[in-house]
């Protein structure tokens, strides 16, 4: 068993009323350094992966499931009040709100406990009854063991942008969660700072 790798950011996940669902991974320390990625679930189920380079590509679709890879550059900027997101397919801006009650429960927990792959097996069978669709350890392709560590979650309380060109409309609950792998983000619309590792059998 040996380790792949360390990726500590933040992953915003959200829906909208025209039934896109779109997950994004901000990450500042990681295998490839510091990068953006986006993950799409269109209304009629259509999975797309928007990766910045071929390697990023190569881990995430060995790891997620997609019905299509899309190799473009995604940048994510802080912007008054919440994140802006930008690829040739996606336009995306959040606005980022305060701290949730997981939040503030998860800050109270000491950061090399909370990221620990120990923590997340313990969390696992909680989180599987208190966040519907969340797992924070599972069985990824290829093999792969995952574990998410949670430090903080903020809720985002408004989105606007388009999608392939077409309107989002506005913010709504992630619903149905979505279906990249063995965990969607929680169901209402947050940023989470997160440090996953992934684990090569």
């Amino acid at each position: 068993m040996g380790e792949r790798g360390r990726f500590r950011g933040r992953i915003a996940g959200v829906g909208s009323t025209s039934g896109v669902r779109v997950v994004v991974g901000r990450w500042q320390e990681s295998p490839f350094g510091g990068f953006a990625d986006a993950m799409v679930e269109r209304a009629d189920g259509h999975r797309v992966l928007l990766a910045p380079t071929e390697q990023v590509a190569d881990l995430v679709a060995t790891t997620y499931t997609f019905d299509e890879v899309r190799l473009e550059p995604v940048a994510v900027e802080d912007a008054p009040g919440g994140w802006r997101i930008a690829s040739p397919s996606l336009d995306l801006s959040l606005e980022v709100g305060r701290r949730t009650a997981l939040g503030r429960l998860l800050r109270v927990l000491p950061r090399p406990v909370a990221e620990s792959p120990g923590f997340a097996t313990a969390a696992d069978p909680v989180a599987r009854v208190v966040l519907r669709g969340v797992r924070t350890r599972g069985t990824a392709r290829a093999g792969r063991r995952e574990y998410y560590g949670a430090t903080d979650v903020r809720a985002v309380t408004a989105l606007r942008g388009s999608f392939e060109g077409s309107d989002l409309g506005r913010l709504a609950p992630v619903d149905p969660p979505c279906r990249f792998g063995f965990s969607s983000t929680p169901r209402r619309p947050s940023v989470t700072s997160v440090t996953t590792t992934i684990v090569d059998h």
